[in-house]
């Protein structure tokens, strides 16, 4: 949710225009979610302090008023002598308090709402990057007959709660997948759904938050392993220039997969990261964790950011990465370690663009991470 429907909703929320459902499900929110409390207590305390600014504000237009009825009367005169009605001054001195007060307020609201401007708007270093996952937690009414419909639906444990989401993508044909590390985090689990909106249980395999990499496995009885995949994941560095695409849902919640065009920028990531590269290309929250793909069927990266305030400019964790990965899940569980078999060779290379997405799509999920 931006920033401006947070408040609005806020706003609602103090007002009382909420449906019964949807006030249980904010005020569940607001006890799950603390900096959301605190913003509805900061939000309450600016709304009584503007009434309590516009009381005094107009109280002491009142104020004036009288003393200028006052003086046009003669019943005061600006020489500091009392005439026979000259308690009104008496009054204006009792006052004076009140109208410091006011000030004071003012000066309050002034601070507070700079406080609110500083919070809401982007900062320089933490989030001059954007995560392309998508936060289901923060929807509002909608979201929650979502949520209670897929709970319903699916396989899913009653108390299940959907917090994000993003894109996935298989490296085996056994049921392991890779996405961001950030899609899944402050989850327990995750289903996956791949482009015929068949639903698959998936547990978190392993998670790397500093390469901002997962692993999920499939652990469903539906699921049928796969011989091999169609691309390759390369373990070298793509050229400066190259044409590149990507496959993803970004169109939450809907189960619709999305084709994306660019070329690769910058063999770095954001301020220099060498995990990652920069690419030119559009992208939505719930691209996070999809392929991005050569001209050749091969995947150079795993979309995870954007930047904030350049027009196109996406990063992706580059592909070795992921052998990295793999390589410390097999020393993570080495009494069982998994048999991943990355292709190193793509039988897409020589295939149209067309004929590449058409078969590059059924190995693209989407992913919707859970707390039980």
């Amino acid at each position: 949710m931006d920033d401006i429907l947070l408040q609005q909703t806020i706003e609602r929320y103090l007002e009382g225009k909420m449906l019964p459902e949807e006030k249980a499900f904010f005020e569940q929110h607001r006890k799950n979610v603390p900096e959301i409390d605190q913003m509805v207590v900061e939000h309450t305390m600016f709304l009584h302090q503007m009434e309590d600014f516009a009381a005094n504000h107009n109280l002491k237009h009142s104020l004036h008023e009288a003393h200028a009825k006052l003086l046009a009367n003669g019943d005061i005169n600006e020489g500091g002598e009392l005439s026979t009605k000259g308690k009104v001054v008496k009054m204006w001195n009792k006052y004076r308090k009140v109208t410091a007060i006011a000030a004071v307020v003012g000066g309050a609201i002034a601070f507070m709402i700079s406080g609110l401007v500083a919070y809401f708007a982007p900062a320089t270093n933490q989030q001059a990057v954007a995560q392309l996952s998508a936060k289901f937690e923060q929807q509002e009414k909608k979201l929650t007959d979502l949520t209670n419909k897929v709970v319903k639906e699916s396989k899913l444990p009653e108390s299940a709660i959907v917090k994000s989401g993003g894109s996935a993508f298989l490296i085996d044909g056994n049921g392991y997948l890779v996405t961001n590390a950030h899609v899944l985090e402050g989850t327990n689990f995750a289903n996956v759904y791949n482009n015929q909106g068949k639903e698959f249980k998936a547990v978190i395999a392993l998670r790397d938050e500093k390469r901002d990499l997962a692993i999920l496995k499939i652990e469903d009885a539906d699921f049928v392993s796969i011989k091999s995949l169609p691309y390759a994941i390369k373990k070298n560095n793509t050229d400066l220039g190259e044409e590149i695409y990507t496959l993803g849902y970004p169109n939450f919640p809907r189960n619709e997969i999305v084709y994306n065009i660019g070329y690769l920028s910058g063999e770095t990531g954001f301020e220099g990261d060498t995990l990652s590269c920069q690419i030119q290309m559009n992208a939505n929250h719930g691209n996070s964790g999809g392929p991005v793909l050569n001209k050749s069927g091969e995947v150079i990266g795993v979309l995870s950011t954007k930047q904030l305030k350049a027009d196109g400019v996406t990063f992706a964790i580059k592909s070795r990465n992921i052998y990295r990965l793999v390589d410390e899940l097999k020393k993570k569980d080495d009494a069982n370690a998994p048999s991943i078999k990355g292709n190193t060779a793509s039988s897409l290379r020589n295939s149209d663009r067309v004929s590449q997405i058409k078969k590059v799509k059924d190995y693209v999920y989407m992913v919707k991470a859970y707390n039980k």
